[in-house]
């Protein structure tokens, strides 16, 4: 065999390896399991506008928070019922609904396009998913805590959610809803980790200039 043959066969080879390793690295793309964590900033109303815009629960250090466990299918912590300011577990006025995306967003009203957003794509395993497939069935079924302003709120719920999965370190119920007491901290704590391990991360600012948004 001379040399040119020799150089042929051996860029034969590499573009064969090549080509089979960017397949392998396509059908580990398409096999890659996703759920999202969005957060809805809290706001209240401009004072020109607090007789025509709506107030939101937690005002501008309120929002919201939910897992998107499959696409366009959210889950999130609400009160239902008569609001509690000390949680009765033996009188839970609360659920784990679904909402789509819309849904989500205009969840205090509004329109989704003005609203000021977050969201953070997280790739999680197969055993991941199945656990938040029973995760998901068993919170929406029966609701596991009461939703009260000493207690658990959707921030808390979405973190005790996340903890069960292993992305957030898991707190005891009461150090959970202590520490996850608003939105921002949970947000504040899935973007520094989004920045250390390549998350995609999606914003959108408050476009409304009726509302007064919440900073972060």
């Amino acid at each position: 065999m001379n040399s040119n043959e020799w150089c042929q066969r051996t860029i034969f080879r590499v573009f064969i390896m090549l080509l089979l390793l960017t397949v392998a690295v396509k059908v580990v793309a398409n096999d890659t399991i996703f759920i999202k964590v969005h957060f809805l900033y809290g706001s209240k109303p401009q004072r020109a506008f607090k007789d025509t815009e709506s107030k939101w629960l937690g005002g501008r250090l309120g929002g919201h928070v939910g897992i998107e466990v499959e696409p366009n299918k959210i889950i999130d912590f609400v009160p239902s019922g008569k609001f509690h300011w000390f949680a009765k577990p033996n009188n839970k006025h609360s659920k784990f609904v679904i909402h789509d995306e819309d849904g989500f967003w205009t969840v205090f009203g509004g329109r989704a396009a003005a609203a000021k957003k977050a969201s953070i794509t997280i790739p999680i395993t197969a055993d991941q998913k199945q656990r938040l497939d029973q995760i998901f069935t068993a919170y929406t079924t029966t609701t596991p805590y009461d939703y009260a302003f000493v207690g658990m709120r959707c921030a808390a719920a979405a973190y005790d959610i996340l903890s069960q999965l292993g992305i957030v370190k898991a707190y005891s119920y009461h150090k959970t809803y202590r520490k996850i007491y608003y939105p921002r901290k949970l947000r504040k704590q899935l973007l520094k980790k989004a920045t250390k391990h390549g998350w995609a991360i999606s914003k959108q600012p408050g476009i409304s200039d009726r509302r007064k948004w919440e900073r972060g």
